[in-house]
């Protein structure tokens, strides 16, 4: 205590220490960054989702065609000029008219029809692999079938199934001693029937289109009206048909018939062989069947009056 009795005043000082605070600039330049940064993905984006035509025209409208054919820098009265002495003007009226070359973008309709030839391919790929599996999947249940019916395993032999470039073929043939139309006749025998009841079921809910053919072998027989292989072998074929509908084939999936009598023989060095008298039925692939109905189509003559 102080000797006049008062008590001394006492001044307290807090002197600021640490770091003196840098503000917010940074903020600012992050934000600019970030809006260059949206301007420019925008730009990407605005060039990639218009077309060619489109950016010919932009660049086009922003190319300047001429300049201004005034003397002085900005044009218009005393623009660019300074009045006095010392200062000289242009005295040339040439203007500078600068070519800017179109811009140079991927060509996006070569890009469509590539992208477009490639799905074609795939498509096609996919279809054969597809069609591969109906067939080997319609020969195993035909094989199968027959294999599991005691009385037809003897008729085994008489079914040929094989992959050909027209498609699954399928072929009822005559063995010796066991005949599919009696000698002569277009009349199946059961057996015949009953493989063609078979291979019926095994086919008729595979979409593909079907030809049938009827073959003979090379012996002759006399008929006086003209009747030989050739209608034999039509006329069996035609039988086959009608049996085929019968047993609930659709008539629509029939594209053709033909009798090919001996002109197309299994046996080539043997043409009297049994195994040459013989039906064949082939699930024709989708480019086959195609090709047939392309030339069936009538073509018009293009003839004008």
């Amino acid at each position: 205590m102080a000797e006049d009795g008062k008590r001394p005043i006492i001044k307290k000082v807090i002197k600021k220490g640490g770091h003196a605070h840098h503000g917010g600039a940074w903020k600012i330049a992050y934000a600019d960054f970030v809006t260059a940064m949206m301007a420019f993905f925008l730009l990407m984006w605005l060039l990639n989702a218009v077309t060619e035509q489109q950016l010919q025209g932009i660049a086009n409208y922003f190319a300047p065609t001429s300049v201004s054919t005034s003397q002085s820098g900005a044009g218009g009265m005393l623009g660019g000029k300074v009045i006095g002495e010392g200062v000289l003007t242009s005295n040339s009226s040439d203007s500078f008219t600068p070519t800017l070359p179109p811009p140079t973008f991927n060509n996006a309709s070569s890009d469509s029809e590539t992208d477009a030839e490639l799905s074609a391919a795939a498509f096609e790929r996919a279809q054969r692999d597809l069609e591969e599996r109906q067939f080997e999947d319609t020969a195993d249940e035909l094989r199968k079938a027959v294999s599991g019916i005691p009385e037809l395993k003897e008729l085994a032999k008489n079914l040929l199934i094989d992959n050909t470039p027209e498609g699954l073929r399928i072929q009822i043939v005559d063995q010796a001693g066991s005949a599919m139309f009696p000698s002569g006749s277009s009349r199946m025998s059961p057996q015949m029937r009953r493989l063609l009841g078979l291979v019926a079921a095994a086919i008729k809910d595979v979409p593909k289109q079907v030809a049938i053919a009827g073959h003979t072998d090379s012996i002759r027989y006399a008929d006086p009206s003209g009747y030989g292989n050739w209608e034999l072998s039509a006329d069996r074929a035609l039988a086959s048909r009608r049996a085929l509908v019968e047993m609930g084939f659709s008539e629509s999936r029939v594209q053709r018939v033909v009798g090919r009598a001996d002109a197309d023989p299994l046996v080539a060095d043997d043409p009297n062989n049994p195994q040459n008298r013989r039906i064949s039925i082939v699930l024709l692939r989708d480019s086959i069947a195609a090709a047939d109905k392309e030339r069936a189509t009538p073509k018009s003559l293009g003839i004008t009056r």
